[in-house]
């Protein structure tokens, strides 16, 4: 329902608020089927309208971000000449066939010339006047399929000093249409950039600046070039959302020579690769969750199946409690998709999911946990990656279509129960960034290091006691391609070659393949092969756990494999049962736990991981206090008064939809009243202390009281 009144009631002042736990997008104004009550609105689009809908959700008490397309929306004005007078039609992004890339009719993905980000600029200051606090440019991308527009020619002349070569035709001219594809998009984002930090700057206010994008892994794996890492170093940019979702983690990929979905470990991935991105730089990122997905044909309960094992996934990364719980929730809680075994027929949110959803996003505002305790495989353990994965991704070679050069590294680790990050390349050079990191594995099979300067980190690393495991046969075609490491007075084939002699192992001092040679108080083993070719085989992934199990045991390092993840996060655990892992019984938790994937709250003594299952557990023997507080709640509530004798409670929720609220309670209640009426929908376990309250969401708030 959408309120009718002039002055609209507002939910009361969070005093927690402040920290942005959580937020959404949306690019409607505010409707019930929109009211996820998160900290934040990102509001999205800069058409004229934005004005108007930002005050919208102004009036319901959001604070208030903007969302944008960098590489696509429709922005007509600027492709058709209204904005400065030149038609821009030659920059759309346009295949080796003459044919432009479409979002949809005339929305083209852009090769951004000189004038794009100042064109962005003008939609984005409606929002700077509307009084946004932060600004979010969106999926920077560019096709690795194109590259063959009249503007890029243009812009390939004026950065290389020399004629355009198809790159279709080398690798070494595919290699440099994707490096300037990657310049093209951050020179745009910093023109905004440039924008609001002179914004800032006449104003005292401090609007901050993030990009929503993709990880590396699924930009690459889709074909797609983005600035991803470089953006950190860009002036004015203060982090990234990680768009991962059901979308890019099923993805199929490549494991013991089987192709399928892996939804879970995708994502987990994923995730990894993107907190990797801001370790140790000061910088933020907000993990994306998707409770169903660009693609309207499947079913509810794929949906539910699918979100919950990306949300899992999502919280096995202790370090970030920033979360967008949902992109357009009104598709989500208003919108309708096939219903499963009916051919033809649609349905809308089942009310069990739609109260599952809301538990779990009013969780994530609890997060920021400092009690962190892994019981799972080998942990620090890494896997280094490039932003050149996108650099190698289209014609002239074939491409590894399944991304395996990096999930034939990745995946036999995580299936064995380690938790392993992939660990970006470019940012050794940060301070401390390799802190944590035990174990590495590298191949410059489908990327290189965009510079020399990141050998020296990684080899000190070395030095100081970490273990190197390079997998790696030399016979990339991209190891000719005219690059740092074969021209400015240096002649290596390889870049490794570079690596092993910063090791003290190349030339006399060569390591050779399969010998693990301590370098300082750590050490370095060759496995001298293709990953993408250990993906494919039945027995590959045996292989590189041997090699790897072997270089670790040469400095000492313990050695674990479990068939599951669990992760305690403050009084949460997370936990996953591991498919197409190591033989052993499934593990059990006892205890008392809250499922808060169960929408009716209900308590456990015991959870078995097998192979499979995603648990998001509130473990109830960490709960502590004597008097009665929220353990979870199917809606927003914030506490306006506590005693003993009283709890009273402010609560909205999305309309149209169940509350469950589950309180801590030493005794059982009085008298429960909502909105000054009774409330007789609740149960009380006085073995339990847990008090159960039901009732309807509503779009407006309303008090809750329980007396003892």
């Amino acid at each position: 329902m959408i309120w009718a009144g002039e002055n609209p009631p507002a939910f009361p002042p969070d005093p927690d608020q402040a920290l942005e736990r959580t937020c959404f997008q949306t690019a409607a104004p505010w409707s019930g089927a929109g009211n996820l009550r998160s900290d934040v609105a990102i509001v999205y689009g800069i058409d004229p309208s934005l004005p108007s809908r930002l005050s919208t959700w102004r009036e319901r008490g959001y604070r208030l971000h903007l969302m944008t397309g960098v590489s696509w929306g429709n922005y007509q004005n600027y492709l058709y000449g209204r904005f400065d007078g030149i038609n821009h039609e030659d920059e759309a992004q346009t295949e080796r066939n003459g044919q432009k890339i479409s979002h949809g009719g005339d929305v083209y993905y852009m090769c951004p010339g000189t004038n794009f980000g100042k064109f962005l600029s003008v939609g984005v200051q409606r929002a700077l006047d509307a009084g946004v606090e932060a600004v979010h440019l969106e999926e920077p991308e560019f096709w690795v399929r194109g590259g063959y527009s009249e503007g890029f020619k243009r812009e390939w002349r004026a950065y290389y000093g020399e004629d355009w070569q198809p790159p279709y035709s080398s690798v070494d001219a595919q290699w440099r249409a994707s490096k300037l594809k990657y310049f093209l998009y951050r020179r745009a984002l910093q023109q905004v950039f440039d924008h609001i930090q002179a914004f800032n700057q006449r104003t005292g206010r401090k609007v901050r600046c993030y990009v929503p994008t993709h990880s590396l892994l699924n930009y690459a794996h889709w074909n797609i070039v983005s600035p991803e890492s470089s953006l950190a170093r860009l002036n004015g940019c203060d982090g990234y959302i990680a768009q991962i979702w059901t979308g890019t983690a099923r993805t199929p990929n490549l494991f013991r020579g089987q192709l399928r979905e892996r939804t879970f470990e995708t994502a987990f991935l994923e995730y990894g690769a993107m907190q990797n991105l801001v370790r140790a730089t000061g910088r933020r990122v907000w993990y994306l969750n998707d409770p169903v997905e660009d693609n309207p044909n499947h079913d509810w309960e794929d949906y539910r199946v699918n979100w919950e094992s990306t949300l899992v996934a999502s919280l096995f990364q202790p370090e970030v409690w920033h979360y967008e719980v949902a992109p357009w929730p009104e598709r989500i809680f208003g919108g309708s998709y096939p219903r499963k075994g009916k051919p033809g027929e649609r349905e809308p949110i089942p009310p069990a999911y739609a109260t599952e959803l809301q538990t779990v996003m009013n969780a994530l505002n609890d997060m920021n946990q400092s009690r962190v305790e892994w019981d799972c495989g080998t942990t620090g353990l890494g896997v280094l990656v490039s932003d050149s994965l996108m650099f190698q991704r289209g014609e002239p070679t074939p491409s590894d279509s399944h991304l395996s050069h990096l999930y034939g590294l990745a995946l036999p680790l995580l299936k064995r129960g380690m938790p392993v990050s992939p660990v970006q390349l470019e940012n050794l050079t940060v301070t401390n960034y390799l802190d944590g990191f035990r174990l590495l594995l590298l191949s410059y099979h489908g990327q290189k290091p965009l510079g020399p300067d990141v050998h020296a980190p990684l080899a000190n690393w070395v030095k100081r006691g970490g273990v190197l495991v390079v997998v790696d046969d030399d016979t990339d075609p991209y190891n000719r391609v005219r690059e740092w490491w074969n021209s400015e007075g240096r002649s290596y084939a390889t870049p490794r070659e570079h690596l092993f002699e910063q090791l003290g192992l190349f030339g006399k001092n060569a390591v050779r393949a399969g010998e693990f040679v301590k370098a300082g108080q750590g050490g370095v083993l060759w496995l001298r092969e293709d990953p993408a070719k250990l993906a494919a085989s039945a027995g590959g992934d045996a292989r590189l756990v041997s090699a790897v199990k072997r270089a670790a045991a040469s400095t000492r390092l313990k050695w674990r494999e479990t068939n599951h993840l669990l992760l305690r996060r403050g009084p949460y655990l997370i936990a996953a049962g591991l498919e197409e892992s190591v033989p052993g019984e499934a593990k059990e938790l006892r205890g008392r736990f809250v499922n808060l994937f169960d929408p009716q709250l209900r308590c456990s003594n015991a959870v078995k991981l097998t192979p499979g299952s995603r648990s998001f557990l509130l473990d109830l023997k960490a709960v502590h206090g004597n008097e009665p507080h929220v353990l979870a709640s199917a809606c927003k509530t914030l506490r306006t008064k506590r005693s003993a004798s009283q709890l009273v409670l402010t609560v909205e929720g999305v309309g149209n939809t169940s509350a469950m609220v589950l309180l801590h309670a030493p005794k059982p209640p009085r008298a429960v009243t909502l909105a000054g009426q009774p409330l007789h929908d609740f149960d009380y376990s006085a073995t339990e202390k847990l008090l159960r309250l039901r009732f309807p969401n509503e779009t407006r708030p309303r008090e809750l009281e329980v007396r003892f």
